[in-house]
């Protein structure tokens, strides 16, 4: 008899594939990727997937989290923190480590283990140092689990920001002038330190901005403008990053670029421009998530210019070997000429993102987008490729 227009049973339904979603961690923008992920979880079609909120505390324990994105907003001028969202304090998820299994556990202190059944493929949103850097990345490739964005070495050269320059400038693209400052020259050679910076602003002229080398969100850079203020912004940087930067400031316009992966390659997104903030001295972090300054979607290019810096958006995916999303941002010089000055491989993500917008003025929503990312993620192979 043939059961080919038979019901079937509900152990015969094909399960809605899983996904994780990962967020907070032991970086300084722990906050920020909570807020991500609210959005994140909120735009995820329960119809088309199951999902598992998974929080890292700042301490870096796995937790497992409430799914409930209202509570990950900006509130009061203040970021959400893991820790509130944990249901439990001591409570610890474990991925697993053997590739021939996906299964998640869940385990508190004096009890059995529970099973939380398998995941197929992770969304990481997590930003900065033990997430965005290919450290993740490398846990999820030992696992075997796929997962949305960029592998081991294209996270952690878009983390460092000294050899994300150095991949682009040996690519071709142009980067703008500036100098590194290892952790061992400012504790031990810290006068010869001082002198190269000084030569660097002889050269390059003041305001210079110092950053730490491996951070993002805006947060621990200091426009220092004038030797007076120079120890200071050092040590800013370095409260988040024993290696900095030192930058020569750029005069132009600031654009940025969204990639996104499709099924035949990457394609860029409309641009946008983030015009100079009327209460900040430059785009920071609270002009960014706090106060929220507004950028223009799309920005007022040429359309010569639009096509040049979609282009070089993509040339700065392809030269990282990046996978999945980037927000490439750029200085458009007043000679007409477009610097890069840095990518995202897991850009800020919530709808009023700059990445979002543009997708959303490309003709792309955030929901779909974010469908987007994880049928890619689905789509690829964990390993070499």
């Amino acid at each position: 008899m043939s059961t080919e227009n038979l019901p079937q049973s509900p152990e015969q339904q094909p399960r809605k594939p899983r996904v994780a979603v990962v967020f907070g961690g032991r970086s300084s923008e722990h906050g920020i990727s909570v807020v991500t992920a609210g959005a994140v979880l909120k735009a995820i079609d329960r119809t088309r997937y199951d999902v598992l909120p998974i929080g890292i505390s700042r301490d870096g324990r796995w937790a497992l989290t409430a799914d409930d994105p209202e509570r990950m907003a900006i509130s009061e001028r203040r970021t959400p923190d893991v820790a509130e969202l944990a249901e439990s304090r001591e409570g610890a998820v474990v991925l697993p480590v053997d590739p021939a299994s996906r299964e998640v556990v869940y385990s508190e202190p004096g009890s059995v283990p529970k099973a939380l059944g398998e995941v197929d493929v992770v969304f990481p949103v997590l930003h900065g140092p033990y997430g965005e850097d290919g450290t993740l990345q490398g846990l999820l490739e030992l696992s075997g689990v796929p997962y949305v964005g960029s592998g081991v070495l294209a996270s952690a050269v878009g983390q460092d920001k000294e050899y994300m320059k150095r991949v682009f400038d040996s690519f071709g693209l142009k980067v703008g002038p500036y100098l590194v400052v290892r952790p061992r020259e400012w504790e031990r050679e810290r006068p010869a330190a001082r002198r190269r910076i000084a030569e660097f602003a002889g050269e390059h002229g003041w305001p210079l901005f110092v950053k730490p080398a491996r951070a993002g969100s805006s947060i621990g850079i200091t426009k220092v403008d004038d030797p007076s203020g120079l120890d200071e912004a050092i040590e800013e940087a370095r409260r988040h990053d024993p290696k900095i930067l030192v930058e020569a400031a750029l005069r132009g316009r600031e654009i940025e670029c969204g990639v996104l992966e499709f099924e035949d390659g990457p394609r860029a997104s409309v641009p946008a421009e983030i015009p100079p903030p009327d209460t900040h001295a430059y785009y920071d972090f609270e002009a960014k998530y706090i106060d929220s300054t507004p950028g223009l979607v799309p920005a007022p290019l040429t359309e010569e210019e639009t096509s040049r810096v979609r282009r070089l958006a993509v040339d700065a995916f392809e030269a990282a070997s990046c996978e999945g999303l980037v927000r490439a941002d750029f200085f458009l010089t007043e000679d007409g000429e477009f610097v890069i000055n840095e990518i995202n491989t897991m850009p800020g993500f919530t709808p009023i993102s700059m990445y979002p917008q543009m997708w959303q003025a490309s003709g792309i929503a955030y929901g779909e987008l974010v469908d987007r990312l994880i049928q890619a993620a689905l789509r690829r192979s964990t390993g070499l490729r």
